[in-house]
């Protein structure tokens, strides 16, 4: 519900639209004449939802100088933009967090509010990054950012006035790098009114992979487990591990790139299961899925812990070596019965997620910190 509170929110970069993305609309929304504070921002990375133009700073010139063609030249420069945002005369300020936000600490006196996607996982987390850096000079860059970003992160920890997680993993990791045991969990809005289920669409013979082909995610997991199981998946999107999807994809592997919303709403309608092999901070695409009656088959690790219920709404797959892992996803698919699931009930945990509730959650949250 709108209220008359002068809030204000900021957000890593608007560069492209994903999870974190619909984070700030949904704020913006539940805050309408709430200003939206961004370092950097470019027409596609802006969300319709926004009530008014985000304000970006000194820094998007230099950005815009280098042609958009990647933010990562002006991550260094990130702290110091956050740390200079004119932000003034407001009664909180909510941060949307990643990698560099909380530096907005610095810039006002007003109670800041983090919600957190992830502390910075590049940063702490020497596996993640491993092979990121393009080079040896590329990879001693990262690691020296990284260093940055930690620091940062630590020392802005303290002055936050409240820290939200969106899941139980990232509230964990919250807990383990910056020391603080007392993070709130409220879950990102999942877009429940465009996924819905429709009970004349008939299910078919494959499993989906959707969403961006990127190694954190590991696509290759979910390609290997179907290659061993002998079944059919269709893989919808598409990113920089394209190529090594392909290679070893089985024969029963389909791949359709990027698809418009009503042909993926099909697919999520239609397949058996949709899979999540990687670990997430949350997840969406999982909880899309659930919107239209759909299990998951995830990896019983990260967000999926808090979105897939085990034996209701999904299958958790043990963590374990990348081939328990594989053998664990070819054996749930080899042995999935969907008449185990009753897809209204899954229906009715996917709206538990909606748009709605998160601005509920995230007004009580302000409330309460005010």
């Amino acid at each position: 519900m709108p209220n008359d509170r002068r809030i204000a929110v900021v957000h890593e970069r608007l560069t492209e639209i994903a999870g974190s993305e619909h984070v700030v609309e949904q704020l913006s929304i539940q805050w309408p004449q709430a200003q939206v504070y961004a370092p950097i921002a470019r027409p596609e990375g802006i969300p319709a939802g926004l009530s008014s133009p985000p304000h970006t700073t000194w820094l998007n010139r230099i950005y815009d100088g280098i042609g958009q063609r990647s933010y990562a030249p002006v991550l260094p420069l990130m702290p110091l933009a956050f740390r200079r945002l004119p932000v003034r005369d407001v009664d909180a300020v909510v941060v949307s967090h990643h990698a560099f936000a909380t530096q907005t600490v610095h810039a006002t006196d007003a109670p800041v509010i983090a919600y957190v996607h992830s502390p910075a996982r590049w940063a702490w987390d020497k596996e993640l990054r491993a092979g990121e850096g393009g080079g040896k000079a590329g990879a001693a860059i990262l690691t020296g950012l990284s260093a940055v970003a930690r620091r940062c992160e630590i020392g802005a920890a303290p002055r936050l006035r409240t820290v939200v997680a969106n899941s139980s993993a990232v509230a964990e990791r919250i807990a383990n790098w910056w020391g603080r045991d007392d993070a709130l969990v409220v879950h990102p809005p999942v877009d429940t009114e465009g996924f819905t289920p429709d009970p004349s669409v008939e299910r078919e013979n494959f499993f989906l992979l959707a969403g961006r082909l990127v190694p954190y995610k590991r696509p290759d997991i979910a390609i290997r487990a179907a290659a061993k199981a002998g079944v059919r998946l269709v893989v919808a999107g598409d990113g920089r591990a394209m190529d090594q999807c392909r290679t070893l994809a089985g024969p029963d592997t389909e791949f359709l790139g990027r698809v418009s919303h009503e042909t993926l709403l099909h697919l999520h309608r239609s397949c058996r299961a949709l899979l999540m092999p990687g670990i997430e901070d949350f997840g969406i695409v999982p909880v899309e899925s659930m919107a239209t009656g759909t299990p998951v088959i995830a990896l019983g690790e990260g967000g999926a812990l808090d979105s897939v219920l085990d034996g209701r709404t999904g299958i958790h797959v043990a963590p374990g070596s990348d081939e328990k892992i594989v053998d664990g996803f070819a054996e749930a698919m080899r042995s999935f019965d969907p008449s185990t699931f009753d897809r209204t009930d899954i229906r009715s945990w996917a709206e538990g997620f909606s748009r709605a509730e998160f601005r509920r959650k995230m007004q009580e949250v302000v409330d309460a910190a005010l």
